[in-house]
């Protein structure tokens, strides 16, 4: 039996072995490789006089962050923070609701589900030429208004040059301190309500420490920049996640909507026995059930919010800076400026950006296949 089952893994071995090679070259080889390069001087011009390379450390990396000829980097790691909340927050908003709303046994569901599913099965490239038709300034739902008798609206969508939320790069320590500090109180307070007196405790000494720090000592401010850059939340990101949203929200849909049909009926009859209204059974028993599928979507969203470059390279067509981001970046950069050292430096802090969302999740759910 034992020998059966040693031949069984040999097999199993023997079939994936070709996989693992294949994954193991076309992407930890290529991905080795880039963060070589990222460390050089490699550019276009050391290709075509095929000169060597120079090893030059996190040079690049510094660059991108202090030199004030790459501020679009900097512009675009910002554009990339606010559509990431954004778009996240629209999805599962829209996606939640249109769950619910299905949920409720409305006639016509199944061709309901079909309609929100719809926009999913487009391309980033379909969905950001129908958008950029319907955003233009000039003829697109800025003239609705005119239909009422009403002059049409202003607003710019995306070529729009207004933000809002500005602030100074150079100060970008003391903005991640503060929104750190809100963090461990937003758990601290949690913490206290579930009546954790430890984890409060503790959370509530770290929130005292870092309100010292940032009070009395405080991180440094960013001083590589010789004058400040000021940055923001650019108005144009709207139409981007509008579009963007328009096309993932089914996607939540459907994933709420398979949690909330497996949620058992005895529950809520259970709740509403107990005095709980309608909103309260959602609150105190849906919702809560509904956490696991709410961190997926996120994962997944996020996953695909740091990564996006046809949907913002159709309607911006790669040189709107105020909805550029990094991937659009790093194309132009390595292909277009023939910087490849800087290319690949970006496409290593997108990887990062990424495994920062995606590792986490994937160590929690090996850890609980492990205990099952």
């Amino acid at each position: 039996m034992k020998g059966r089952v040693n031949r069984d893994r040999l097999i199993a071995f023997l079939m994936l072995l070709p996989s693992i090679v294949l994954v193991f070259i076309f992407v930890y080889v290529f991905i080795g490789q880039t963060t070589y390069t990222s460390l050089t001087d490699s550019n276009a011009v050391q290709q075509l006089s095929r000169a060597q390379a120079n090893f030059v450390g996190f040079q690049q990396y510094n660059s991108l962050f202090t030199n004030p000829l790459d501020y679009r980097f900097r512009m675009d790691l910002v554009n990339t923070v606010f559509f990431t909340v954004l778009f996240i927050a629209m999805c599962l908003g829209v996606g939640i609701g249109l769950a619910i709303l299905l949920d409720q046994k409305v006639k016509g569901e199944g061709t309901l589900r079909t309609i929100f599913l719809f926009p999913m099965a487009l391309s980033f490239v379909v969905t950001g030429v129908v958008w950029k038709w319907l955003f233009n300034p000039t003829y697109g739902i800025n003239q609705l208004p005119t239909y009422f008798g009403l002059p049409p609206a202003q607003f710019r969508w995306f070529i729009s040059e207004e933000k809002v939320l500005v602030f100074n790069w150079q100060n970008l320590p003391y903005i991640i301190a503060i929104i750190a500090l809100g963090f461990v109180i937003f758990f601290a307070m949690r913490a206290w309500v579930r009546r954790r007196s430890t984890v409060g405790a503790l959370l509530t000494a770290l929130a005292l420490l870092l309100m010292a720090w940032i009070t009395f000592g405080g991180p440094s401010n960013l001083n590589g920049l010789p004058i400040p850059e000021y940055y923001g939340f650019n108005l144009a990101l709207i139409a981007i996640v509008i579009a963007a949203g328009w096309q993932m929200s089914g996607y939540t849909m459907a994933m709420y909507l398979a949690g909330l049909r497996g949620i058992s009926e005895d529950l809520r009859e259970a709740a509403r026995v107990d005095g709980a209204s309608e909103v309260g059974v959602y609150r105190h028993v849906v919702l809560p059930l509904l956490a696991p599928i709410t961190l997926s979507a996120i994962i997944i969203l996020g996953h695909i919010s740091l990564k996006i470059f046809d949907l913002v390279y159709v309607m911006g067509g790669g040189d709107n800076l105020y909805i550029d981001m990094p991937s659009i970046n790093m194309w132009f950069t390595t292909f277009r400026a023939g910087d490849f050292a800087k290319g690949a430096a970006i496409a290593i802090i997108m990887l990062v950006m990424v495994a920062v969302v995606i590792v986490p999740y994937l160590i929690s759910n090996l850890r609980k296949e492990n205990e099952l």
